[in-house]
């Protein structure tokens, strides 16, 4: 029997005792499942890095899947079940939305040795699995965590995201400067990299930055030079999109292994939607063939 450590963010928004129990059960058919809590931030990655186990299975949001990237060697394989308010990671795998389904799913990898192993991006020392943005969306992530969380510890949805995108564009006046310089392509107003598609999901819609982008490939950007009021109609139809013919004044690049950046200022940096505070520059750079994913 497979020996399965199955990490837990209690606090996660799609998390409950019902659900893990569900997760638990569909898992039992696969082998001997230990349960691992977190209790904090960044105890995933220490989870991870000193499971002992012959896979690793996480029910969680987006950030405990980043902090167990950041703790797996690589040789253990990773499954990801929804927790989350919208758990990108495991849907942009082809997982199921429902935690109970997407645990049968990863249940059934793990009998029948079913593996796929993807790219993961890192950023200044840091790993991430779907996506990361300097500016426009880092921001956005950065104040609906100054919303706080719910008296259960829950993260605010993406309706507080949507509230914080219509607000700094108004307080914008529509009108987004480029202040990034990225290294042999241009300037750019904010930057999106993508380390497969969807770029990430506002509720059932998918953001389609990059509709090359493929986890077994390098990483994709997409940064608009600059926004002007009579752009912003525009780029909204290509984040839900990704059509080429909406590119214009879009610097891009597609399965790229190195993506170096400088700002005129210091401007947020976000990883997997989670605020990793603010940067001067960065280097985006893909770990190709790091991870063997259950999917």
């Amino acid at each position: 029997m497979a020996r399965i450590a199955l990490i837990v963010n209690p606090l996660a928004s799609g998390v409950t005792p019902r659900r893990l129990a569900a997760v638990q059960e569909e898992l039992a058919a696969a082998g001997e499942v230990l349960t691992l809590q977190t209790q904090r931030p960044g105890h995933a990655t220490e989870l991870a890095a000193h499971a002992g186990s012959d896979a690793i299975v996480v029910f969680s949001g987006d950030g405990g899947y980043n902090e167990v990237l950041n703790g797996a060697d690589g040789s253990v394989p990773v499954g990801f079940v929804p927790g989350g308010g919208t758990s990108v990671l495991p849907r942009a795998l082809g997982l199921p939305r429902d935690a109970r389904e997407a645990a049968r799913v990863v249940a059934g990898a793990i009998r029948e040795g079913r593996t796929r192993r993807i790219t993961l991006g890192r950023v200044n020392g840091r790993r991430f699995g779907f996506a990361a943005g300097i500016g426009f969306d880092a921001e956005l992530v950065r104040r609906v965590d100054e919303l706080g969380r719910a008296a259960d510890g829950r993260r605010a949805g993406d309706l507080a995201f949507v509230r914080a995108a219509v607000a700094l564009a108004l307080e914008q006046r529509g009108r987004f400067e480029p202040e990034i310089e990225i290294e042999r392509l241009g300037r750019a107003a904010f930057v999106l990299v993508a380390n497969g598609d969807p770029y990430s999901y506002a509720g059932p819609v998918a953001l389609r930055i990059s509709p090359e982008a493929r986890f077994e490939l390098g990483l994709d950007l997409a940064a608009p030079s600059r926004v002007g009021p009579a752009a912003v109609p525009r780029l909204v139809m290509y984040l839900l999109t990704g059509s080429p013919r909406l590119r214009r004044d879009m610097l891009h690049g597609h399965d790229l292994d190195r993506i170096e950046v400088r700002c005129d200022r210091p401007l947020p940096l976000q990883l997997d939607g989670e605020d990793v505070g603010d940067v001067t520059g960065a280097c985006f750079e893909a770990e190709r063939n790091a991870l063997a994913v259950l999917a």
